[in-house]
């Protein structure tokens, strides 16, 4: 990966909109480097560059009329689908990496106290994790990647930054109070990309933190254990019920877990499970398991997925 760095007698600034006149090709030992009349600039390598990091992931969901995804490379709006992908149209189970030997790193988008989760609150879905911060205090990459956005969101994410990773997936850091890097360049894990800040819908200052495949939001605990700050497993399996809105990580077994206080209890999918047999097993009823997971009486219950019984 090539870092943008590069210096000229006159001030030039990386390529944040959309590009002007060439008026020049001068080379540098990071590559060509095109420059355009209002002062810009980009390497030749990226002038054509489509967006896609990961050829077989975005051929299978892009390509594919079973699924008809739109993925395109765009810095200027947040879902580049406008959140069109349907992931409930996965109805196999995909396999690909978190980490592999090319892209081998995880750093914590910031080491801090998680102070809101994944799921349902106040009335609505947060997709996302909350770690509380510092106005000020740098954020991190989570992963190598690129750059697609960085830029203040009206939408509620004040300054922005989504970084596209080589698996499928895109990473969001929202409610920065500044942008240390800007669209367009690459970032290896760890490098830092912003100051966390309370910008946008934010109620005090903290990083919110999303994890998404193809616009689809899923739970960050799915792939990262916050509390040990590693990497859960560097596989990832795709399939429809990962996203759906409030789903809980699959990790969690028959477990107690206490949330904010209060304690709720999971059990893992197995052979033969159905909605009846966990109602009655828990001292519960079907309308409740299906409230609390967001699911229906028909739904498919996957085996070796979590359903919240409690």
């Amino acid at each position: 990966m090539k870092t943008k760095l590069f210096l000229l007698s006159v001030f030039i600034a990386p390529l944040t909109m959309l590009a002007q006149n060439i008026i020049d090709t001068i080379p540098s030992e990071n590559g060509d480097v095109v420059m355009y009349d209002d002062r810009t600039w980009e390497y030749l390598e990226d002038l054509n560059f489509d967006g896609v990091l990961n050829e077989e992931i975005y051929s299978m969901f892009c390509e594919d009329s079973t699924y008809n995804f739109i993925q395109t490379w765009d810095n200027e709006v947040c879902y580049t689908s406008n959140k069109k992908n349907d992931p409930s149209k996965i109805k196999d189970t995909i396999w690909t990496c978190v980490l592999d030997s090319s892209y081998n790193t995880f750093v914590m988008p910031f080491d801090g106290k998680i102070t809101s989760r994944y799921g349902y609150r106040r009335g609505r879905y947060h997709n996302g994790i909350d770690i509380d911060l510092v106005t000020g205090d740098t954020v991190y990459a989570a992963f190598d990647g690129k750059v697609r956005y960085a830029k203040y969101n009206p939408e509620g994410f004040g300054n922005l930054v989504i970084i596209r990773h080589y698996n499928g997936l895109e990473t969001f850091y929202a409610h920065l109070s500044k942008h240390l890097v800007a669209p367009n360049t690459w970032v290896k894990a760890g490098e830092p990309i912003g100051l966390g800040g309370n910008t946008g819908h934010s109620y005090g200052s903290h990083l919110h933190f999303e994890v998404r495949f193809f616009d689809a939001p899923m739970n960050p605990e799915e792939i990262i254990d916050f509390k040990n700050k590693v990497v859960r497993d560097q596989n990832l399996f795709i399939y429809g019920s990962l996203f759906r809105p409030g789903a809980s990580p699959s990790y969690l077994a028959d477990s107690d877990l206490n949330i904010n206080g209060e304690t709720k209890k999971y059990h893992r999918i197995r052979s033969g499970d159905t909605l009846g047999h966990l109602a009655r097993k828990y001292h519960t009823s079907v309308s409740t398991l299906c409230r609390l997971n967001g699911i229906r009486p028909t739904t498919t219950l996957k085996i070796g997925r979590s359903l919240r019984v409690r």
